[in-house]
């Protein structure tokens, strides 16, 4: 990917952690990968959060990248002695929590360590005499617990080459290693002389996955299924055999093997405790268990932790915190009253990935429910969602392969697919593939959709529950071999569709079924791969291609021209004229309720521009902000309170952004936070406002310190007078009056520094 223009860099301000209260995260804990045990708490990880539960209080605490756990992939999660938090990921990063809450990246792993990026995978974490053993890729790193500064790396492959570890233990002042590939390793803990690989010798040459110290004993979990226990050198087996074995942990008071289907706890005199085989009414596969104070902690691949009775496991709770299906959020969609999420995916071409999953909902009194996997009419690859502005208990989900699902008040579907009234592709014999994608309803109440690879490629659903196609042969190219993205509609009813190799097509059946192609050849695209559309409050279309940006200034020139032709923005910073994100990958872009434009790109976050693109108000990547990921799928903004939401492919997260859609009427106009309390260092923001209103903050003599015209319905206040100093404790009252001055109202901001 080219790099990311200089103006970027030049004109963003960078969004410090201290602001993070204006971020929210709405991760999943379902997806367990490793789980520990401390004195007072059980400790669990997914791919991309963290979490622990206090076993005498009960209180869940999370930790994800809105407080600065921002992992590449977690693999591994340790609580040590001094408790600290230690959480390694797949590509050597250590990120840890202390015991404060305040977290610190170790990259040494990734920076220092001469081994290719895939190989530094983070296995697991063994603590002895105040360091830290880490079981990696490419061999072990020791960190030291007194300032964890690693202290040396071993290469103990048989040549010295780097050799995957799996586990380490120590008993009777050896290090014993587990790897992948060279059977068991030993060596003296205490010679100085560790990184020398000549140093460590073979204990036992078979393969193995894991391995502890229990009850005065090595224990390995062989890769045959069964469980040894070693006498001196010799193994002697004692479990039960079982197929996909995965790794042995131990409180010291059992011994506790998890295997894909199967959790087996023994005894410290190896007598078989108990087997767990299922969770009730979950079908699932386990990824690590663990005990502590006669409680069983049990880790699944979908939905979570549970926590039984070591004696009785019978009755198991799930102890994860409520959060949606999976991580990966493909797209994200605010209603009326809920916050709905699907999981799918489509490429680049649009290829489905042909999942099956359910879709998540977010109520804010109720938390995340599901939608599971039963109740999708068993529809794939599940993508864009739209609710009926005229009948808000209806919402409808497009599948990328199975057609259009419909849903009344988050129950009785109904899918909508080749055997009524939608088209299957016909591009490869006897394959059924529904492709249903960009949804968007008119101000008539009609929703209109796109079906690819068919002829009758542009469909409405009419607002008398009938259904109309439009056929595009006359129109594009061999429509059947056509995707498309987003549909934004105009005042006047045009459909503005952006389409994977055709450009956007322009149609309006109003008007004898017009329709313009804007494309390279004819409308100075940069690209014929359009990834997103969106019209601004400005009569503008904005068109984010693969390879950069266009708008089309004046949406209504359809109706009176046949050809149309696309600008790019021009920055100019100094001496040096760029082009607006050019040769980037837009992958969305959505419209404010002040005009600005929140802009996706491919692998760089997401940046607010001006309403005239001129300006880069922010920008947010992994890197300065709580974004998980870079990689931002889709956008999402609540006009009511300003919330801007990312769905990206390692979490959803939302920003409380200040432009929102303006009122009606000033009747509900407030300002927050109200008070404004010493060392409160944001902005007050008036929210509920009408657009354009004139807005006036004066002291309580009348002296006036802000003044300004909105834009929306939301207005910032830096609680200085006109910016020049801070305004000093009291009441400040705020004056609005509507553009047509037929509305005013009067409100209070108490200050107190």
């Amino acid at each position: 990917m080219k790099k990311l223009l200089l103006y970027i860099f030049l004109s963003f301000t960078l969004i410090s952690f201290s602001q993070q209260k204006l971020w929210k995260g709405y991760f999943s804990f379902n997806e367990i990968t490793d789980v520990c045990v401390s004195e007072n708490k059980v400790h669990s990880s997914t791919k991309y959060s963290v979490f622990n539960k206090d076993m005498s209080s009960n209180v869940l605490a999370t930790f994800t990248s809105v407080n600065d756990v921002k992992s590449d992939e977690i693999s591994a999660v340790f609580q040590t002695s001094n408790n600290h938090t230690l959480i390694g990921n797949k590509n050597g990063l250590i990120i840890i929590i202390k015991p404060d809450g305040t977290t610190l990246d170790k990259v040494d792993i990734i920076t220092d360590v001469p081994v290719p990026a895939n190989t530094k995978k983070v296995n697991d974490f063994y603590e002895h005499n105040g360091k830290v053993y880490v079981s990696t890729q490419y061999g072990i790193s020791v960190i030291k617990l007194s300032n964890f500064e690693i202290e040396s790396n071993f290469y103990i492959g048989n040549s010295g080459e780097f050799l995957d570890v799996l586990q380490t233990t120590v008993f009777n002042g050896e290090i014993y290693a587990v790897t992948r590939t060279q059977g068991i390793k030993k060596a003296l803990l205490s010679n100085p002389f560790l990184y020398d690989f000549s140093q460590w010798s073979v204990f036992n040459t078979s393969a193995w996955l894991s391995i502890v110290t229990f009850n005065n004993q090595i224990v390995a979990l062989g890769n045959d299924g069964f469980t040894y226990r070693f006498t001196g050198n010799v193994a002697q087996q004692f479990s039960v055999q079982s197929a996909s074995g995965l790794k042995l942990r131990t409180d010291n008071t059992y011994l506790t093997i998890t295997n894909l289907f199967q959790i087996v706890v023994y005894n410290q005199s190896f007598s078989l405790v108990n087997i767990v085989n299922q969770i009730p009414n979950f079908s699932d596969s386990f990824t690590c268990a663990i005990t502590k104070n006669e409680k069983l902690y049990i880790g699944t691949t979908r939905n979570g932790l549970f926590e039984t009775n070591v004696a009785n496991p019978t009755v198991f709770n799930s102890i994860s915190p409520n959060g949606p299906i999976e991580d990966y959020a493909f797209k994200v969609t605010k209603t009326t009253t809920d916050l709905w999420l699907t999981h799918g995916n489509y490429d680049r071409t649009y290829t489905p990935n042909y999942k099956l999953q359910g879709i998540s909902v977010y109520d804010t009194n109720l938390g995340w429910e599901k939608i599971p996997i039963a109740e999708v009419q068993n529809a794939l690859s599940l993508a864009a969602i739209v609710q009926n502005p005229r009948n808000l208990t209806e919402v409808f989900v497009a599948s990328g392969h199975s057609g259009l699902l419909k849903y009344t008040n988050q129950a009785n579907p109904i899918l909508f697919n080749e055997t009524n009234f939608l088209e299957s592709q016909q591009l490869v014999p006897n394959f059924i593939s529904v492709r249903i994608n960009g949804m968007k309803y008119d101000k008539d109440g009609n929703l209109w959709l796109t079906n690819a690879l068919v002829d009758n490629a542009i469909k409405v659903l009419r607002n008398n529950n009938t259904w109309q196609s439009y056929n595009l042969n006359n129109i594009i190219q061999n429509p059947r071999g056509v995707h498309y993205g987003n549909i934004d509609i105009d005042k006047n009813n045009t459909k503005w569709i952006a389409s994977y190799a055709r450009g956007v097509i322009a149609f309006n059946e109003k008007f004898n079924n017009k329709y313009i192609i804007i494309n390279e050849e004819n409308g100075n695209l940069p690209s014929n791969d359009v990834r997103c559309v969106a019209i601004d409050n400005r009569n503008q279309l904005w068109i984010g291609t693969f390879k950069g940006l266009r708008i089309l200034n004046n949406i209504d020139s359809f109706i009176t021209e046949n050809e149309l032709s696309t600008t790019n923005i021009v920055i100019q910073e100094g001496d040096l004229a760029q082009e607006l994100f050019n040769q980037q990958v837009i992958q969305d872009i959505k419209v404010d309720g002040s005009n600005n434009k929140w802009v996706s790109i491919a692998d760089a976050g997401v940046f607010l521009v001006s309403p005239n693109g001129q300006t880069t108000l922010r920008r947010f990547t992994k890197e300065n902000s709580p974004l998980p990921s870079n990689n931002v799928f889709d956008i999402e903004i609540d006009e009511v309170s300003g919330e801007v939401f990312f769905a990206t492919d390692k979490g959803l997260v939302s920003y409380l952004g200040s432009s929102t859609k303006g009122s009606e009427n000033l009747e509900a106009v407030y300002a927050y936070p109200n008070p404004v309390r010493p060392g409160y260092s944001g902005t007050v923001k008036i929210s509920g406002l009408m657009d354009k209103v004139n807005l006036k903050i004066t002291d309580i003599e009348g002296n006036l310190v802000f003044e300004t015209t909105s834009s929306g319905g939301t207005v910032e206040w830096d609680t200085t007078a006109f910016g020049k100093y801070k305004v000093a404790s009291g009441v400040y009252m705020v004056f609005v009056t509507s553009s047509d001055a037929s509305e005013t109202t009067v409100k209070k901001i108490m200050v107190v520094r």
